[in-house]
């Protein structure tokens, strides 16, 4: 056994004395920008899969979100996202469906610093979000104090067309290359709503793209499971 480790520490030795002129030598200047760290740029584009799945398993709800973004710079990219809902919602004395379409830019910076070959992204970010849609009253309860009478409910649709609505949000999540350019992330929304042009004797209770509104306040949150592919332009 001790023969064993003496033989193969002298040919490491023998080894080591004949590949040092060797790894010793610079290579050449292609072989140099082959070895390079050069990741790459282009477009992503995806899908919001929550959506889809909250489509197949909510009676309530249908939507769809297609999304993409462009990376400018190292860690910078310009970011988008595009959609459609339908979202019911309900109380004790009204319900309401609102249907429409919204639209969300902005930009996400990449804080996670990648191994060689590695395109993850642990990102914040920060969109303006636009929505126009119609909200649908479907079932309402005449409200009164009398007690002597029956609860007055009325199932007549009254339609509340060309209503409008824009807010600030901040991003945060996760982006994992799971296969070649295939990307699988999570991220969590904090909205602000600026303004919203509402019916005259209700307020706003869902807005496509920003979600569920509050009377006392001006926040909303939200969040999202996508799976994008990477178009890559070029590496640098």
């Amino acid at each position: 056994m001790r023969h064993n480790h003496i033989s193969a520490y002298f040919f490491s030795l023998v080894f080591l004395f004949l590949a040092g002129p060797v790894l010793s030598q610079e290579p050449p200047a292609a072989m140099q920008d082959s070895l390079a760290d050069r990741e790459k740029f282009g477009l992503r584009v995806g899908a919001d899969v929550s959506k889809l799945l909250r489509t197949a398993l909510q009676d309530d709800y249908s939507g769809f979100e297609v999304l993409g973004d462009y990376r400018v710079y190292k860690n910078y990219y310009a970011a988008a996202e595009l959609g459609n809902e339908s979202i019911g919602y309900a109380e004790d004395n009204i319900s309401i469906t609102s249907r429409g379409s919204y639209i969300k830019l902005g930009a996400d910076y990449n804080a996670y610093e990648n191994w060689t070959g590695m395109e993850n992204l642990i990102f914040v970010g920060a969109r303006y979000g636009f929505s126009s849609f119609t909200q649908d009253v479907e079932e309402y309860q005449i409200y009164t104090t009398n007690p002597f009478f029956e609860p007055d409910i009325r199932s007549e649709t009254i339609e509340y067309s060309g209503l409008t609505a824009n807010w600030i949000e901040l991003i945060a999540g996760i982006k994992v290359e799971v296969l070649n350019n295939l990307f699988l992330s999570f991220n969590l929304q904090l909205k602000r709503r600026l303004f919203q042009t509402a019916p005259n004797n209700f307020d706003n209770l869902t807005i496509p793209g920003f979600n569920r509104t509050y009377d006392d306040s001006n926040i909303g949150v939200g969040y999202g499971y996508t799976i994008s592919y990477l178009i890559p332009f070029y590496k640098k």
